[in-house]
């Protein structure tokens, strides 16, 4: 690697390059004399916007080319939203580090209504996340879940068309482009367990590049990197994909790490909840231990369903 320029890659959408961006920012003043360049992709994630991602491949899809970058020499590290990130990633290559979360909730955006509580019964809510579906499903079962793609700026350009009564993304994406005062309220994570690693950025590396590693590991906020620990060994022993209806969130308060988890069937007529704590340290035995929990009361049936 050249020690005086780093290459970000990340896709081109304004919330992927805004966190581009956050993170040569942390490089250049972490490390002065550092440069950072970005390397922009296309991933086919960005290329199919007229069906759900469930149906085309789930999330990973937004970090392939990224990685094939990495691997083939064109970029240097990527950074993620972690919610992105499969489970699994390709040899040769690691989460280096995961930067301070921002706030992990979902957020109700609506310009009909002030709350999600106020909702009809038959309200037109738009979201892409089979996750945030069953959630919706399970609290409004005649509501109608429309799909909505597209980056948070055209998602929002939809909701103001009238194309729906109300959408649901990420409060940290909101935040992060300036549109803070497009919530209309921050979901409470009981009302809406959010996406593993929802409102964290993660920078992915070449393992074998130890100089590189050293510089990450100094931008590593060691609890998010914990709570992000035990939500990915939650999903990972479920065997789930990034696009499937499961949540997953940890927290550190007092010295120890609490985690809830929860699968759903799309339609929201079966939830199944965990939830454990122990020492931070044991944050992948945590979310081991809730991926169990849910596989006994009969989450397996939901996940095999919706694999076939």
């Amino acid at each position: 690697m050249n020690t005086k320029t780093i290459r970000i890659a990340t896709r081109k959408s304004p919330l992927a390059l805004w966190q581009a961006e956050h993170v040569a920012v942390l490089l250049e003043k972490t490390f002065p004399g550092i440069k950072t360049e970005l390397v922009k992709m296309t991933t086919q994630g960005d290329k199919i916007l007229d069906a759900p991602l469930a149906k085309i491949g789930g999330k990973g899809l937004f970090v392939k080319e990224l990685e094939v970058g990495m691997l083939d020499g064109t970029a240097d590290i990527a950074v993620h939203s972690i919610k992105d990130v499969p489970v699994e990633l390709p040899a040769g290559l690691h989460l280096a580090a995961i930067l301070k979360r921002e706030d992990p909730a979902d957020a109700f955006v609506s310009n009909r209504y002030h709350s999600f509580g106020e909702l009809p019964y038959n309200a037109r809510i738009g979201t892409s996340s089979l996750r945030r579906q069953c959630q919706i499903k399970a609290l409004f079962p005649e509501a109608e879940i429309l799909t909505l793609r597209g980056n948070v700026n055209t998602r929002l350009a939809k909701l103001d068309a009238d194309d729906y009564d109300a959408i649901i993304l990420a409060s940290a994406g909101l935040k992060r482009l300036g549109f803070v005062e497009r919530i209309t309220q921050r979901l409470d994570t009981k009302i809406s367990l959010p996406a593993i690693g929802q409102g964290a950025i993660g920078i992915e590396c070449r393992s074998d590049d130890k100089e590189l590693n050293d510089m990450l590991n100094k931008l590593h906020d060691e609890e998010t990197g914990l709570c992000v620990t035990a939500e990915r060994a939650m999903n990972a022993h479920l065997n789930g994909g990034c696009q499937v209806p499961i949540a997953g969130f940890a927290e550190i308060i007092a010295n120890r790490l609490f985690m809830r988890g929860l699968v759903g069937s799309p339609d929201g007529t079966r939830i199944f909840k965990s939830e454990s704590g122990g020492k931070p340290e044991d944050a992948a035995a945590i979310g081991k231990t809730i991926a169990e929990d849910l596989l006994a009361q009969g989450a397996d049936q939901v996940l095999q369903a919706l694999y076939q």
